[in-house]
């Protein structure tokens, strides 16, 4: 029997069996858990053609290599190191365009979500025509055990409740992490998801517009075993970020929207720091434009935490940032104090000027700071 009478191209030798599921399993300085967490789903999977992804943006402990030298022994093991592109979300939307299975899942790599549940979910979209299993804390018999402490148990109910107000999301747990989908469900949402932030559930469910069906199956959020956690108090704004972007339609990017909160911080504080100028005796002019360099350095390390947090810049490279914010803020200055000046007539209204000046810098501050003091390298 020939190659064409096998039904097998010319020069190849058998094929493997194609993954019916990829775990997707973004990470970051999991080095130490992405073994362990391999051979739980070798267990738990036992049965079951199956792959796991790997996408790690570069972490310093080398998670890369880890997953690479599995990979070596055990082809199911895949790996995407990202370089100069960070965050959950985009990390889970490359795992799961590299996949060619009808079927993938998205975990995290830090063993707080139960691999034991990918079975049940698996089965129920085998089973039926749900398009979505997500494995909630908040439908019975879920919960969040000793994973999450009790201040961000409650910052989580919050952000849920403003979730299903805001975007009409019906799901229970949309700040759930774990969850699986029908691949192309998923690739044909790809466009409209943010590569940034945390909240990939979120962004699936609200970008699908009520398209998707689905079912929420209860489970148990572990405790970390390893490492810490990667989540910061600043997540929340990326979080209202997101949720403004979507209430908005996406109309302008979730990095925008942080810009925009991290510059209406900035406005309090150029505010604060005016009337301070102001009650000292300064003249307004100077005081307005002191008021204005103290808010751009607090803008400018709010924004290196949070809006450009996947380009964020370190040492020597963050001085210069600094520096070059200055300058190419200061045409933002320049028409800040000019149309504020021309505001301020009456002291009283010292408020209303400051704003007025502050807003008209905001959009040429954010182009110039995306194109020049955290451009992509």
């Amino acid at each position: 029997m020939d190659a064409g009478e096998s039904g097998m191209p010319a020069g190849r030798g058998p094929v493997a069996k194609a993954a019916e599921l990829s775990v997707i399993l973004p990470s970051f300085n999991e080095a130490a858990n992405i073994p362990i967490l391999v051979g739980l789903l070798d267990t738990a999977l036992a049965g079951i053609a199956w792959e796991a992804i790997v996408v790690d943006d570069n972490s310093p402990d080398g998670t890369t290599e880890v997953a690479r030298t599995i990979a070596l022994s055990d082809p199911r093991v895949r790996v995407i190191r990202r370089i100069g592109r960070r965050g959950l979300s985009g990390a889970c939307v490359e795992g799961i365009l590299a996949s060619s299975a009808p079927y993938v899942a998205v975990m995290d790599a830090d063993l707080q979500h139960d691999e034991t549940m990918l079975p049940k979910m698996l089965a129920e979209l085998r089973a039926s025509d749900t398009d979505l299993v997500v494995a909630s804390r908040k439908v019975e018999g879920g919960t969040a055990g000793v994973g999450l402490s009790t201040v961000r148990a409650w910052a989580s109910d919050i952000a849920n409740g403003l979730a299903q107000k805001l975007l009409n999301v019906t799901l229970k747990d949309p700040m759930s992490g774990f969850f699986m989908v029908r691949r192309e469900k998923a690739e044909a949402l790809a466009p409209k998801l943010s590569p940034q932030g945390f909240k990939i559930l979120l962004d699936l469910v609200s970008s699908a517009g009520g398209t998707l069906k689905i079912k929420e199956l209860p489970f148990t959020f572990r405790e970390r075993q390893h490492g810490e956690s990667k989540l910061d108090s600043l997540v929340t704004l990326d979080y209202f970020g997101l949720l403004l972007a979507k209430y908005f339609g996406n109309v302008v990017s979730v990095r925008f929207l942080m810009f925009g909160l991290v510059g209406a911080s900035g406005l309090i504080v150029h505010l604060a720091a005016l009337r301070v100028f102001l009650v000292s005796g300064m003249e307004f002019n100077f005081g307005q434009t002191a008021a204005s360099f103290v808010a751009m350095t607090s803008n400018f390390f709010l924004n290196n935490q949070l809006t450009y947090r996947d380009r964020r810049l370190h040492g020597v490279r963050m001085l210069i940032g600094l520096l070059t914010f200055y300058a190419v803020c200061s045409v933002g200055v320049l028409a800040n104090v000019g149309v504020a000046n021309l505001v301020y007539a009456d002291p009283a209204y010292w408020w209303f000027a400051g704003t007025a000046g502050a807003i008209m810098g905001a959009v040429w501050n954010y182009a110039a700071s995306s194109a020049l003091t955290w451009r992509k390298t």
